[in-house]
């Protein structure tokens, strides 16, 4: 740790990261995302009848693409999302250490109603028709006998016989999904640009106090809630819901746990670029990289007990809804994808981030944290491309096509799509305003921060 850090060494005007440094980046991002999300959405919603040859305009090639793009959006939704978490977990515990911080976290989860743009082509029935299968059943047979109740009419169509569905249409039914899909970002983004506009606020504020920080942790209080509730509902309405037939009341927490480990390998990822660049250098020191470094192993012990509970109970249980999720990811090929998460996702960031010391080598913690969101990656993966192949595969005798050939392409190319929107959102917010709140009261504490 470096001399203590006084009054003096806080900039009056704060740290501002100029446009210019990342003007190549801005444009590169920008211009990939907002092409890559124009031509993406017009191709989920409208389609390509032939416009560039067969494969583009077949069934298989647009489901694919479909599946695609929901891992996509949902991986980089769960790192936003978990931008939220932290910043509201900050105010909410009054955390001093955290300051230096701050903006980072906030910067981060604003991102996550920008989101809304990336999400648009899943409220269209024929990109539906592919992931959730069921609202198509839904749909028909509710016309199909439109004096009776949803269950009933599930019960007495002719080309579902479906009596889960029907005993489900409570919750899955589509008003319901579209009402919930409708204040997803509303609510949440509502709480997240408040908070944020209250922490950018306390940077002029010519007497900045505590009342901004009360203001926030006031919010903070509902907005937690609002990011549990926005979180599990849109696990279970657009993951768990690809097959309806399954379900489990730990998977919400399941989704929260990976978002929150990739959300802080993020912020530790920006803190160190940022430090290197010049920025943040009297407010954010090793000690701060060695507690976030405690929050990634917390959160990997956290994870591992979720993912492991949520198994276990299931395979007690020896439920045929419930079995079904883990059947499938263990035929063919998909079982070494399931036995990597356990090695690779818990096993060795356990062991590696036991020590202390190199939870403060940014060369390590740089290396890991891309680790950790490739380990992500994997398990967001694993939670909805699965699912591909019994919904678009072709089906011989009987048994459906579990893996698509050549469709990671198009894995790849809608991950590229949505990453570059990502990122071009959250530099645009890393340099609206200062990287740090240098009128927090407790920017010194923070600054001086030692465990």
């Amino acid at each position: 740790m470096g001399h203590f850090v006084t009054s003096k060494d806080i900039a009056i005007d704060g740290d501002h990261l100029t446009f210019g440094k990342l003007s190549g980046l801005k444009t590169i991002t920008g211009l990939v995302g907002g092409v890559g999300l124009v031509v993406g959405v017009l191709y989920l919603v409208f389609g390509v009848k032939g416009a560039f040859g067969g494969d583009l305009g077949s069934s298989k090639f647009h489901g694919s693409f479909a599946f695609a793009w929901l891992f996509a959006v949902f991986f980089f939704l769960t790192i936003s999302l978990g931008g939220c978490f932290w910043t509201f977990l900050h105010n909410l515990s009054n955390a001093g250490w955290g300051t230096s911080v701050r903006r980072l976290k906030e910067n981060l989860g604003f991102v996550f109603p920008f989101m809304i743009l990336f999400c648009i082509p899943f409220m269209f029935p024929n990109v539906q028709q592919y992931l959730w299968e069921w609202l198509d059943d839904y749909r028909n047979a509710v016309k199909a006998h439109p004096n009776l109740s949803a269950s009933d009419a599930l019960f007495r169509s002719a080309d579902t016989h479906d009596h889960l569905l029907a005993a489900k249409t409570f919750y899955l039914n589509d008003k319901m999904w579209y009402l919930r899909a409708a204040l997803f970002f509303p609510v949440l983004g509502f709480f997240i640009w408040k908070i944020r506009n209250l922490s950018i606020k306390q940077d002029t504020d010519p007497n900045p106090g505590t009342k901004n920080l009360f203001a926030a942790r006031g919010l903070s209080s509902f907005a937690m809630i609002a990011v549990g509730v926005t979180l599990t509902f849109m696990a279970f309405d657009w993951v768990m819901a690809l097959d309806y037939s399954w379900f489990s009341t730990m998977f919400g927490v399941y989704v929260f746990a990976g978002s929150a480990l990739s959300s802080m390998a993020v912020l530790i990822l920006t803190a160190i670029i940022l430090r290197k660049m010049g920025h943040l250098e009297n407010v954010v020191t090793q000690e701060h990289y060695h507690i976030m470094g405690k929050f990634c192993f917390a959160f990997t012990v956290f994870w591992a007990y979720v993912s492991f509970s949520q198994f276990f109970l299931i395979w007690y249980a020896n439920i045929t809804e419930e079995t079904r999720y883990f059947l499938l990811r263990n035929t063919e090929n998909w079982n070494l994808l399931s036995l990597a998460l356990v090695f690779l996702h818990f096993g060795l960031p356990f062991l590696a981030l036991l020590r202390a010391d190199v939870k403060k080598n940014t060369k390590f913690m740089t290396i890991f944290c891309i680790y950790i969101l490739v380990m992500h990656f994997l398990d967001v993966y694993h939670m909805i491309i699965p699912e591909r192949g019994p919904s678009v595969g072709l089906v011989t005798d009987h048994q459906p096509q579990l893996w698509i050939s050549g469709a990671w392409l198009l894995d790849l190319l809608a991950f590229a799509i949505v990453a570059c929107g990502f990122v071009f959102i959250y530099l645009r917010h890393l340099t609206s305003a200062s990287l740090y709140p240098n009128r927090d009261p407790r920017i010194l504490e923070s600054a001086n921060l030692h465990n």
